[in-house]
């Protein structure tokens, strides 16, 4: 598959972006607003394989022309800048493309983190609104610790939850992230329960906040 991580240049997209290129065989490519950005931060994760013996081309190009080259997009970037960045690709992107959204809406208090949805519910719910009507949405990957994706020498024992409409997407973006060595991915049902899924999401943050050992605190399921 090749995989386009927008927004690939920040924490989720690189975290992702090396775990597909040195677990899988998938062509990964990074976009951003900034092409030349882009092919920096491709060069880097290179370098960053590299140096561990595994030999991957990775791709830097526009947000548009890396949509445009993909088979999954991946919208890795904040979930405030989401619409616009979906409004941007819509016209590169069809039914034979399959958007996934970890971003969540989130806002900090003294207190810690909170989950703060869009009007329409959860993120997921607003990029299936903003994207063309054919083209599946997945929501996948909110819950993980991006220092600790990024991190190769970190081994995973975690749980990601997937939800959407489509059930053939959700399978595929499902296969992708059981791709990841040491990730799980749950099926979740329907962008109904998004809600449900995203605000996990303010939950972890709030306990590796408030726990000295627990920085890397992620979800398994039993």
């Amino acid at each position: 598959m090749r995989i386009a991580l927008l927004g690939g240049t920040g924490d989720i997209g690189e975290g992702l972006a090396l775990r597909w290129a040195y677990d899988t065989d998938h062509d990964v490519i990074i976009g951003s607003r900034d092409p030349e950005k882009a092919r920096a931060k491709a060069e880097e994760y290179e370098t960053e394989l590299d140096s561990r013996g595994v030999e991957r081309t990775v791709n830097g190009f526009d947000n548009e022309m890396a949509a445009d080259r993909a088979d999954v997009v991946v919208l890795a970037v904040p979930a405030y800048h989401i619409g616009d960045v979906v409004e941007s690709v819509s016209d590169v992107i069809d039914e034979d493309t399959v958007l996934v959204s970890p971003a969540v809406g989130m806002q900090r208090d003294d207190e810690g983190m909170h989950y703060n949805p869009p009007g329409v519910g959860s993120v997921t719910a607003l990029v299936q609104q903003k994207a063309p009507e054919d083209v599946p949405v997945v929501g996948a990957f909110h819950n993980l610790a991006a220092d600790r994706l990024a991190n190769l020498d970190v081994e995973f024992d975690l749980d990601t939850l997937v939800v959407g409409d489509d059930s053939d997407a959700r399978e595929l973006v499902a296969d992708l992230a059981g791709d990841i060595e040491g990730l799980r991915a749950l099926e979740a049902g329907g962008v109904a329960n998004a809600p449900e899924v995203e605000s996990i999401t303010p939950l972890v943050i709030n306990i590796a906040m408030n726990n000295a050992d627990m920085h890397d605190v992620g979800v398994r399921f039993f």
